[in-house]
């Protein structure tokens, strides 16, 4: 009986997807990172479609936007699982602010991956009070490639990867910029309001 070779069943194999995460605090570059991959995806004519949860309209109301204010084109949506047949297709997904899509998203960018398209997303790892955001480590844990980007901390100067919040709210989504919240490092992140002037 005739057995077909290995490798030539490989090359029959349909194109397999992966999920790439970019995490970190805020102003560390996330979705300067997203919008850099993206245009590269673009350039090499690769169909690409961007989402992002519709509640975030904080410098537009559909475009991702950094903070630097480069701007690429996105879908908003209120539900992770419309996702799938708006990227249908779509050769690579784009999906910023990931931290606030419901818990569907998980297995939406499993379900994309599996279809063999390559996923790419960003998000806050850890919110303002230092705990894992939202679906965040599942998202890291089923990733491919998981980058952590760091911001440069407010206070001291030196490595930063937590979001400092200004605001005595305790709400855990309170959308805002450096009028709520600052990058900090671990020990100026844990240090009281009167310890600010303190060197790190």
């Amino acid at each position: 009986m005739f057995i077909e070779p290995s490798h030539t069943k490989h090359h029959q194999l349909p194109r397999t997807g992966w999920i790439e995460v970019i995490c970190g605090s805020m102003f560390s570059g996330k979705t300067e990172e997203l919008i850099r991959r993206l245009n590269r995806a673009k350039i090499a004519r690769q169909r690409i479609q961007i989402f992002k949860p519709a509640l975030d309209k904080r410098y537009h109301a559909e475009n991702i936007v950094s903070h630097n204010e480069n701007s690429i084109e996105a879908t908003p949506v209120d539900i992770s699982s419309e996702i799938i047949a708006l990227s249908e297709n779509a050769e690579v997904i784009g999906l910023d602010e990931a931290q606030f899509f419901d818990e569907s998203i998980v297995s939406v960018c499993d379900a994309l991956a599996n279809a063999g398209k390559r996923v790419i997303i960003a998000g806050l790892d850890m919110d303002y009070l230092g705990k894992s955001f939202g679906c965040m480590p599942q998202l890291m844990s089923i990733a491919e490639y998981v980058t952590k980007v760091h911001a440069i901390c407010m206070v001291c100067g030196e490595v930063a990867s937590h979001s400092y919040r200004l605001s005595s709210s305790n709400e855990k989504v309170l959308l805002g910029e450096t009028d709520l919240y600052e990058a900090r490092c671990r020990r100026c992140f844990n240090l009281s309001e009167d310890a600010y002037d303190q060197p790190c």
